[in-house]
C-alpha cells in the first residue's frame, strides 16, 4: 500500500473541512497538531487533574461508566478504569471494516481531542497523530455500535491500538499485533489517566466519516447519472425542450435546475434530439427521460441538507462530560448519533431511487416496442444474440437491494446499558448501508451507460453531442467495447463501473461542457 501523503493537514481547536478529512482517510495526508490545540489540550488537562484531586466524584474522572455511574472510584483504580472501560468496550465482531472507514473515525476523534473539551493530554492527542502518520489502522469490525453514546466499540478498539493491545494493520497491508507495529515506528503506548479512556470512544465520528465520504463519491455519481440521462434521452430521439431553465425557474428547487442544466449541456449540438415526431410520434417522453432533473434534483437537495448537518457535527466537539470554557466539567447528551443518522438513511433513499429511475431508463432503451427503432436488447443479431438483457437484470438485482437498503436504521432503537442508554440512534448502521448503496449506485448508473453509449452508436446516419461523442470515445479507451456479437459481459461492465466511480466519465465531458454543477 502506498502511504505517500497528499500534503498536511494542520488541526487547530476549529475549522477543520471535510476535504481535510478525505485527504487523511483517503489520500494519507499527514497531520499536525497546531500549537493552539496543543495549548487547549493542556488547558483543558488541568481542570482534569483539579477534579481529579477533590473528594467529591466527577463523573468519567472519579466514577464508573454509563449505568455503573455511581460508583465512585477512588485514585488507585483510575488508571485501571481507563483500561478496562477501553478493554470492555471493544466488543465488536463481524467482518473488518475498511481502511479509509477508520482512519476518518480516528481522525475525527482526534478532532474533537484538539477542540481542548475533552479534557485528554496533549501526548496522548499527538500519540493519535502519530499513529495514523506511520499509516498503522486498528481493526475495527462491522457490528458493535448503535450509533449513542458514540460510535463505542468502533472506537474502542482504534483506543485499544493506541494502548499496544489488540491487533492493527501496518502501511504494507500486515496484520500484526498492535504493540508491535508502534514499537517498529517508534511509538510508545499510552497510559490513559482520568477521563482519557472514555474520551476517546464516546463520539460520532464512524458515522461522520462514513457520511463525508458518501457525499464525495455522491457528488460524482449524481454529475454521472445527469450525464446517462442525457445520453439514453438521445438514444431514444427524445426532446431536449423539457430542460429549457425557464421551465425549472417556475418550480425553484436548486437541485433540479442544476440536474437540467446538467444534461442540457451534454446535449447541446446534439443530431439526435428532437425526433420524437418522427416516425413513430409521441407528444412526451416517458416519466423516466423526462422527470430525469426532477428526480435526480431532488437527491441534490438532499445531498445539500446532509452536507449542513456534516458541518455542523465537524464544528461540534462530541463527548461525555465535556470540559466548558468556564472550567465547569458537564455531562450532556451531545454523543447521541440522531442528527447525522437521519441523513444517512435520507441518502440512502435518494440514492435508492436514482438507481430505480435509471433503470427504467435502461429498460426503455433495451424494449423493441418503447425504444424507437433500437434493436431488441440492443443485440447484433436478436435472437442468436442476447445483447444486453441479463445486463439489464443485474441492473434490476442492484435497484432490489438499493430498496431494500432504502429502509431506514435510525427508525430503530433497542434499549442497552440496563436501561440507562435506552434510546439509541443507529447511526452506525445507517452508514454502514449506505455505503453499499452508494456502491450499488455507481454499478446501476455504469450499466445505463454502458446501454446509452451502444444505442446511440446504433442510431447510424445521426450525429451525437459533441459530449456525447466524447464520452464514447473515452469510454472505449477505457476497455469498454461498443456494439457487436455477445461477448462475455462481466469484464465490460466492470470497466464501465470504474470509469464511473473514478470520475472519468465527468472528467470525460467536462473538457467539451465546462464544469457541471
Amino acid at each position: 500500500m502506498d502511504m505517500h501523503s497528499v500534503g498536511t493537514v494542520a488541526l487547530g481547536t476549529s475549522g477543520t473541512t471535510a476535504a481535510d478529512v478525505i485527504a487523511v482517510a483517503r489520500g494519507n495526508a499527514r497531520i499536525e497538531l497546531t500549537a493552539e490545540a496543543l495549548a487547549a489540550l493542556a488547558a483543558s488537562r488541568e481542570i482534569v487533574d483539579a477534579l481529579a484531586a477533590k473528594p467529591e466524584p466527577v463523573y468519567g474522572v472519579s466514577t464508573g461508566f454509563g449505568a455503573l455511574a455511581s460508583r465512585h472510584i477512588g485514585p488507585d483504580l483510575r488508571a485501571q478504569l481507563q483500561r478496562n472501560i477501553v478493554r470492555s468496550h471493544a466488543a465488536g465482531m463481524g467482518p473488518r471494516v475498511e481502511r479509509e472507514v477508520v482512519r476518518a473515525l480516528m481522525f475525527l476523534r482526534l478532532k474533537t481531542v484538539c477542540s481542548g473539551h475533552t479534557g485528554v493530554r496533549p501526548e496522548v492527542a499527538q500519540t493519535m497523530a502519530d499513529v495514523l502518520n506511520a499509516g498503522i489502522t486498528p481493526v475495527v469490525h462491522e457490528y458493535g455500535s448503535l450509533g449513542c453514546s458514540g460510535d463505542l466499540a468502533p472506537l474502542s478498539h482504534c483506543a485499544l491500538t493506541l494502548m499496544g493491545e489488540g491487533d492493527a494493520e501496518g502501511p504494507e497491508g500486515e496484520l500484526k499485533p498492535a504493540g508491535e507495529l508502534l514499537a517498529a515506528h517508534g511509538i510508545a503506548p499510552v497510559e490513559l489517566r482520568e477521563k482519557e479512556g472514555l474520551a476517546l470512544l464516546n463520539g460520532t465520528d464512524g458515522m461522520l466519516g462514513m457520511l463525508i465520504m458518501a457525499l464525495a463519491d455522491l457528488d460524482t455519481l449524481y454529475k454521472s447519472a445527469d450525464i446517462t440521462a442525457a445520453l439514453t434521452l438521445e438514444a431514444l430521439l427524445g426532446t431536449e425542450k423539457v430542460l429549457a431553465p425557464e421551465l425549472h425557474a417556475i418550480r425553484p428547487h436548486p437541485g433540479q435546475a442544476a440536474s437540467a442544466a446538467n444534461m442540457l449541456a451534454v446535449l447541446a449540438g446534439s443530431g439526435l434530439t428532437g425526433h420524437h415526431q418522427d416516425d413513430a410520434p409521441r407528444v412526451q417522453d416517458a416519466y423516466s427521460v423526462r422527470c430525469a432533473p426532477q428526480v435526480a434534483g431532488a437527491g441534490r437537495d438532499t445531498m445539500a441538507h446532509a452536507r449542513l448537518v456534516a458541518e455542523r457535527e465537524l464544528a461540534a466537539a462530541v463527548d461525555n462530560p465535556v470540559v466548558l470554557p468556564d472550567g465547569r466539567v458537564e455531562s450532556n447528551g451531545n454523543f447521541h448519533g440522531a442528527p447525522v443518522a437521519y441523513v444517512l438513511d435520507f441518502l440512502a433513499i435518494a440514492a435508492a431511487d436514482l438507481g430505480s429511475i435509471a433503470e427504467r431508463r435502461t429498460d426503455r432503451l433495451l424494449d423493441k416496442n418503447r425504444s424507437h427503432g433500437l434493436p431488441p436488447f440492443l443485440a447484433d443479431d436478436a435472437g442468436v444474440d442476447s445483447g444486453l438483457m441479463i445486463a439489464q437484470y443485474t441492473q434490476a438485482a442492484l435497484v432490489s437491494e438499493m430498496k431494500r437498503l432504502a429502509v431506514p436504521a435510525s427508525a430503530d432503537s433497542i434499549p442497552s446499558s440496563a436501561m440507562q442508554e435506552d434510546h439509541v440512534s443507529m447511526g452506525w448502521s445507517a452508514a454502514r448501508k449506505l455505503r453499499t448503496a452508494v456502491d450499488n449506485l455507481a454499478r446501476i448508473v455504469a450499466i445505463e451507460l454502458y446501454a446509452a453509449t451502444r444505442a446511440v452508436e446504433l442510431r447510424e446516419g445521426l450525429t451525437p453531442a459533441p459530449a456525447t461523442q466524447a464520452v464514447i470515445e473515452a469510454v472505449r479507451k477505457a476497455g469498454v467495447e461498443g456494439p457487436g456479437p455477445d461477448r462475455f459481459l462481466a469484464p465490460d461492465l466492470a470497466a464501465a463501473d470504474a470509469f464511473v466511480r473514478t470520475g472519468a466519465l465527468v472528467a470525460a465531458v467536462e473538457p467539451v461542457t465546462g464544469a457541471l454543477a
